[in-house]
């Protein structure tokens, strides 16, 4: 199944308000294409950030909509200029021959979200992955023939990191499946340094970590991975990723996305309250020291 581009959120939220504009002037769709001189379709991808906003067609668009307020036509030409920024800027950027579509944008995501919240079945989240772990895991996917290759993504997978930890911390809340914990990624040795990189990690107040142990049996959340971003003060932008072998899939309707903070919900409750998944973290990594 292939991957479904995002909007951007900053994007989508300039739509938003340019549709609740365009509504109150009593302003169609196909009025307000033959304002820009295009299609009812290009309105709707702006609406939904799905393409950037010019600055000229933004500018039609305010005077077509009545928009006067000097203070509100600064706020959206300057979000309009931080949604374009953002599709352009970015220390990612520099890695483009390592990334597809789908981990670049989210990445670009991860960026200016301030919450995410996972479950996962299989693997270690990418943004608690150590080096090693990483790189075994790079390794195993085939997706990089090159050593070079395999060294960007690493560098990649490390870079990410640094949003837990920066003046603006990432909130992470992860529910991992204990399969995740006895999965022999990498070796023995590996594996205890990742257990104890993940006791480290849920140290800090800005991370959660639980477990979903195997006695719980079957559940609402086996049947795969999945995150919920979620933005500052906009809950209706908040966005799901689900990874499937052959592709990430975006999910960005409401109701679908209600759906999956609903399973996470379920997950987290279901789970090892976290003091209890940390002692089952410490015991299995003993195991692999052993």
């Amino acid at each position: 199944m292939p991957s479904v581009k995002p909007s951007t959120v900053l994007g989508r939220q300039l739509g938003d308000e340019l549709k609740r504009f365009r509504e109150a002037a009593g302003v169609s769709m196909a009025e307000a294409a033959e304002v820009l001189d295009c299609t009812k379709g290009k309105i709707s991808r702006l609406e939904n950030g799905h393409v950037p906003v010019r600055a000229p067609d933004l500018e039609a668009l305010m005077r077509a909509y009545k928009v006067e307020n000097p203070e509100t036509r600064d706020r959206l030409t300057s979000l309009a200029r931080k949604a374009n920024r953002r599709r352009r800027d970015g220390w990612w950027h520099e890695y483009g021959s390592v990334l597809g579509d789908s981990y670049r944008d989210q990445i670009e995501l991860e960026a200016i979200c301030e919450r995410v919240r996972t479950y996962e079945v299989q693997l270690v989240p990418g943004l608690l992955q150590t080096a090693e772990y990483g790189r075994a895991v790079t390794v195993a996917s085939r997706a990089w023939q090159t050593a070079e290759q395999i060294d960007r993504f690493v560098e990649v997978r490390l870079a990410r990191q640094r949003r837990l930890t920066d003046t603006t911390p990432l909130e992470l809340w992860a529910v991992l499946a204990e399969g995740v914990l006895r999965q022999h990624v990498g070796g023995q040795s590996v594996m205890c340094t990742q257990l104890e990189h993940l006791l480290t990690m849920a140290e800090l107040p800005n991370i959660t970590v639980q477990v979903m142990p195997f006695a719980r049996g079957a559940h609402s959340g086996m049947f795969g991975p999945y995150l919920v971003l979620s933005f500052p003060r906009v809950a209706s932008l908040d966005l799901v990723l689900t990874e499937t072998p052959s592709g990430n899939i975006w999910v960005e309707q409401e109701a679908e996305v209600a759906y999956y903070r609903a399973l996470f919900d379920d997950a987290r409750t279901t789970a090892l309250p976290p003091t209890e998944s940390l002692a089952l973290i410490h015991r299995i990594a003993k195991e692999y020291r052993s």
